[in-house]
């Protein structure tokens, strides 16, 4: 357990909350606070007024000074809990040591705002707990804090004469325009994720490149990617929710592809494009699933369930059961129906002679005759038919003919012209400037560290 330090934000939390912590004095947050030695008695709520930050600093400072300070007790500890399946908030309480008395009070504090009864298991707080200097001494709660909402959350303090104060907190939320770049560790969601992306996002961005890239096979540790999106966030730079994607770049396979997004008057709805101004949109995605790693390609393969050696005349991608199959191209479901060893199976006829066929389906969502679009979800993967685990089998077929979906020569999109052309230059040039100012600013920090290092 790390020792309790009031004025160290809660790395949990992403925010300065454990007790109100130092940070959160600036942020222009709204609070109320509710004091109580014995357990309050139930109260209405009115609208949290806002404090000034040097109100703010004179309260925690008196909050922190009060509650580090518990006579008869070694020095505070932060604890991470979660709620267990089936646990009652008291009973948490009571897991990190608190006497059910202690526990009581707690939950009651806490019931002045949230439903302490209806919880759901995986719940996550800090506590900051005292354990006597007597072994035989009971564990005393100094205090906590829990992320109630995106921009909102709750800490309960103990003061010098043990009573408990209830603040709520709440940021200030704007809109903003950011830009998102780094390089890949783990995997492009967990790194997306850690400068301020939403799944949401990142799902896009996946979709995005599905056209041009395998995400399973292209896409490296140490590839750099670049986004641009709108959201909004709060005062302490935390994404609470997630708006358009402008631009989107990813360095892989020894080159980079960089996508605008660019709305063309009289279009029905946005698209994106290269910096020459071609539509990026292919004609079929070569990846119909998000996270999919190919567990078998194109060509002879030994068959698992067969026992002998035939032509595979599609790609496997390992995905588990239930992931969403997306339609890869524009086009009408032809086929929906059982079909032998490819279980669940379903085609979907494209322009010009192209179709595509899924196969070892859980369940279908389009049916025979449906128009369909390009990235629609029709289907659940599974593992019906002659499979030995879950998986989609995916073919592309050209004129009747099935090839490698990977090297398939399918056509491209379409390229801006006139005043469309120039519509989406002036878009590029702005997300251009943005870009370039990211750049510069990170410069400028690191010139300015490295004259602080010689200095």
């Amino acid at each position: 357990m790390q020792a309790f330090d009031p004025r160290r934000t809660s790395a949990r939390l992403g925010l300065p909350l454990l007790l109100g912590a130092v940070g959160l004095m600036a942020m222009g947050m709204s609070w109320r606070l509710i004091t109580s030695g014995e357990p309050p008695a139930p109260v209405k709520h009115a609208a949290a007024k806002p404090l000034d930050a040097a109100a703010l600093v004179e309260l925690q400072t008196e909050a922190f000074s009060q509650s580090s300070t518990q006579p008869g007790f070694n020095a505070a500890v932060n604890v991470p809990v979660k709620v267990q399946p089936g646990e009652t908030f008291e009973a948490a309480f009571r897991r990190i040591g608190l006497a059910p008395d202690e526990a009581r009070k707690v939950v009651v504090a806490l019931a002045q705002t949230i439903d302490t009864v209806n919880i759901r298991a995986g719940l996550a707080f800090d506590a900051a707990i005292a354990r006597s200097r007597d072994p035989r001494g009971p564990v005393r709660l100094i205090g906590l804090s829990m992320r109630t909402g995106p921009a909102t959350a709750i800490t309960v303090s103990r003061t010098f004469d043990g009573a408990l104060k209830l603040r709520e907190l709440e940021e200030k939320v704007h809109d903003d325009t950011t830009v998102a770049e780094g390089s890949i560790k783990g995997s492009l969601y967990e790194s997306a994720e850690a400068l301020g992306a939403t799944p949401a996002i990142t799902a896009q961005v996946a979709k995005l490149f599905s056209h041009k890239l395998d995400f399973s096979r292209d896409i490296h540790a140490g590839d750099e990617f670049k986004l641009v999106f709108d959201r909004k966030v709060t005062e302490a730079g935390r994404t609470v929710e997630s708006g358009d994607l402008l631009y989107a770049e990813i360095g892989a396979k020894g080159q980079v592809t960089r996508f605008y997004r660019f709305h063309a008057p009289g279009s029905a709805e946005p698209e994106y494009f290269d910096e020459a101004g071609k539509n990026i949109k292919g004609f079929l995605l070569r990846t119909p699933v998000d996270g999919a790693r190919i567990t078998s390609g194109f060509g002879m393969r030994f068959h698992p369930i067969l026992g002998y050696t035939r032509m595979h005349q599609g790609i496997d991608f390992g995905v588990p059961i239930g992931t969403p199959v997306y339609a890869a191209g524009d086009g009408v479901v032809e086929e929906a129906r059982w079909s032998n060893g490819y279980g669940r199976w379903m085609k979907l006829g494209h322009a010009q002679g192209w179709e595509t066929g899924y196969g070892h389906l859980s369940a279908w969502v389009a049916k025979a005759g449906q128009h369909v679009k390009q990235g629609q979800i029709v289907a659940y993967s599974g593992s019906s038919g002659e499979s030995t685990g879950p998986h989609l089998h995916f073919e592309v077929i050209e004129h009747g003919q099935k090839v490698d979906p990977k090297s398939a020569k399918v056509p491209s999109g379409t390229i801006l012209a006139g005043r469309d052309l120039a519509g989406f230059k002036a878009e590029r040039a702005h997300i251009d400037q943005m870009l370039a100012a990211k750049a510069g600013g990170g410069a400028q920090m690191a010139k300015a560290d490295t004259a602080a290092r010689k200095g």
